[in-house]
């Protein structure tokens, strides 16, 4: 049965928040608390570069600034100890690879690696042991990861374990020995076992790629048994517990039949379970720890009807860094002291945007052509018309990716701006299950599209929706529905943008960089195999089909998006100008996959308005 929840009294004075003010950018981000719960850190600007500070919380007047990078960014940092700090600077994440530790109470600081074109994967937890800290690194060759131990005084790396080819992911036990390894190649999966360090692995299990075991951290006390996500003969990932020296499960101790469970709630410093979280519509906690429960339900007092997302916590669980938030504000960033029980303010997500009444989003249900069941939210305008509205469908990534009721500042912009924003979670997305997962496999160009258009024409049924104005929107898979849509469903659309949307699929799998090729055959499975099925790959290209085009479209690049070609980006433009559709063409030379500048962010948006303006209203 489709459902749709009353939009009821509109939320929101309808006054237009300049464009800037959704967009703004926190100074303040990444904070984390010392293992002793005594000092917080975080990434500040100075110099217009990102650079690590650190807040006492004994002593406010030794709060200082860390590093001082007056030429580039600290790109990540985290505690290896009560006194260390590990961080990483670099222009970009595909810039080489620069790792260094840095003392808090003397700011000595020193390289850990020398400077190399190679990626890092830390192995959690991220903490010292004894004096090094556990990290796979694909120098030696660039399509595998090998087992490193990466010294704290930064001597030369020690290899721990030469990857054989097709191990992907590496686990450290509680006391620093990598006894298991998944290996992986993205279609099969296996578990791999050693008791030491100084046997070879053996294998446990064998899963295919619709079946996932996700190690969340080992049970304490045990070398061999682990928590784990799992849908092993199951449609939603439940937590279990997991002997990896067998590879079978021993017990299931949570679950939630309408969807899948998140990897969270593992707390490393105590190796034990805290809680579980799964999200239906808003994010939602079942606790193991009752004593944490308590805690969380005296700060859940304080920010009523709110959603808390715990970002970190010290090793006895006394101090938390917290996010508060709503779909109708960013919230902010809080310290939470459990024996004081008091929060504290730290940065404000989104200061423009805290004393300002926003629009609430609705969850919804509705069926596709098919009879599958499928999920959404609606955020209306604030006025009080609630039918015959325009409508951007809002397309979200992925498309293993899914939308909650949470802050979208996007949304936000666009609600302002008079539009209803229809979120589909179309066949594929992530949470619902393997069922639902797989039921968008190969689906890029077919169902998953019409699941949208069958939302869409569900709110034309219901009044709610003008089926005159009906624009859709995204960012990467989002914009090759959009792209899409303009290019099958022209008489469905009255216009499209697409931020980074993918023109041509042949290119999408051919620009894979080398240290994710082992998911290309898990690709094929997905998207499909463009040798053996080329005529698919073809007809749901957009760039082949650029003449079906016949409603506008806005279409911005980045010169750096490793998944879109801009050759194939320039001649679908240049198609659509032949034909004399109107086209606005946005592209930026220093971008990758998202914009990331500022000012460019804002300067789509403002285009994004001037187009919705002229062509949907």
């Amino acid at each position: 049965m489709c459902v749709i929840v009353s939009c009821g009294k509109k939320q929101g004075d309808g006054k237009l928040i300049p464009i800037e003010d959704f967009f703004v950018k926190p100074e303040k981000t990444n904070f984390r608390i010392s293992p002793d719960g005594k000092k917080i850190a975080y990434l500040g600007i100075d110099d217009h570069c990102k650079n690590i500070f650190v807040l006492d919380l004994e002593d406010k007047r030794k709060s200082k600034q860390l590093t001082y990078q007056s030429d580039i960014n600290v790109q990540y940092f985290f505690w290896a100890s009560d006194s260390t700090i590990v961080f990483s600077n670099a222009q970009s994440m595909n810039d080489s690879l620069r790792i260094f530790g840095i003392s808090v109470e003397t700011e000595e600081m020193h390289k850990l690696l020398p400077t190399r074109k190679a990626k890092l994967r830390w192995l959690n937890p991220q903490k010292e042991k004894s004096d090094y800290l556990l990290a796979s690194m694909n120098s030696r060759d660039s399509t595998v990861f090998d087992l490193y131990r990466i010294y704290l005084n930064g001597a030369e790396p020690v290899l721990v374990t030469q990857n054989p080819g097709n191990i992907s992911t590496w686990f450290a036990a509680p006391d620093g020995k990598v006894r298991l390894a998944i290996t992986s190649d993205s279609v099969q999966e296996s578990m791999l076992y050693r008791a030491n360090e100084s046997e070879p692995f053996r294998q446990v299990a064998i899963t295919d790629y619709q079946t996932l075991i996700q190690p969340l951290g080992y049970v304490k006390n045990s070398s061999t048994n682990i928590y784990a996500l799992s849908n092993y003969n199951r449609d939603k990932l439940a937590l279990v517990e997991y002997n990896t020296a067998t590879g079978r499960e021993e017990n299931v101790l949570y679950s939630n039949e309408k969807v899948d469970l998140d990897a969270s709630g593992y707390s490393f410093h105590q190796q034990e379970l805290v809680y579980s979280e799964y999200t239906i519509d808003k994010s939602e906690k079942h606790f193991f720890d009752k004593t944490f429960e308590e805690h969380f339900n005296k700060l859940s007092s304080k920010f009523k009807g709110q959603s808390i997302d715990i970002i970190d916590s010290d090793r006895e669980q006394l101090h938390w860094i917290v996010r508060i938030y709503t779909d109708i504000n960013a919230g902010g960033i809080y310290h939470y002291d459990v024996l004081e029980n008091e929060a504290t303010l730290l940065s404000d997500v989104n200061p423009k945007l805290s004393k300002v009444e926003l629009l609430p989003k609705k969850a919804i249900s509705f069926q596709s052509r098919d009879g599958l069941t499928l999920h959404g939210y609606l955020t209306y305008p604030a006025s009080n018309v609630t039918t015959d509205l325009p409508v951007v469908v809002l397309v979200h990534d992925g498309p293993y990716r899914r939308e909650s009721i949470d802050f979208d500042a996007e949304v936000q912009f666009l609600a302002n701006r008079g539009y209803l924003v229809f979120q589909p979670n179309y066949r594929g997305s992530a949470g619902y299950g393997k069922k639902f997962w797989a039921a968008g496999f190969k689906e890029w160009g077919g169902k998953i599209q019409s699941d949208i258009i069958d939302g869409v024409t569900w709110l034309i049924h219901q009044g709610v929706v003008d089926k005159n104005k009906v624009a859709i929107m995204g960012t990467g898979f989002g914009g090759y529905s959009a792209l899409h849509g303009a290019t099958y469903n022209s008489s469905f659309y009255k216009c499209a943008i697409s931020l980074s949307g993918y023109t041509n699929l042949f290119t999408y799998l051919k620009e894979i960089p080398p240290h994710q090729q082992q998911y290309v055959k898990l690709f094929y499975n997905i998207i499909g195999n463009p040798t053996k099925e080329y005529d698919m790959f073809k007809a749901i290209s957009p760039v082949f089909h650029a003449d079906k085009v016949k409603i506008p479209v806005l279409f911005a690049q980045g010169g750096k998006d490793s998944y879109s070609s801009l050759t194939d980006a320039n001649q679908f433009v240049q198609r659509l100008k032949n034909n004399n559709v109107p086209v606005k063409y946005i592209y930026r030379e220093e971008e990758g996959r998202r914009f990331r500048n500022e000012e460019n962010i804002i300067n789509y948006y403002q285009e994004v308005e001037l187009f919705l303006r002229e062509y949907l209203k």
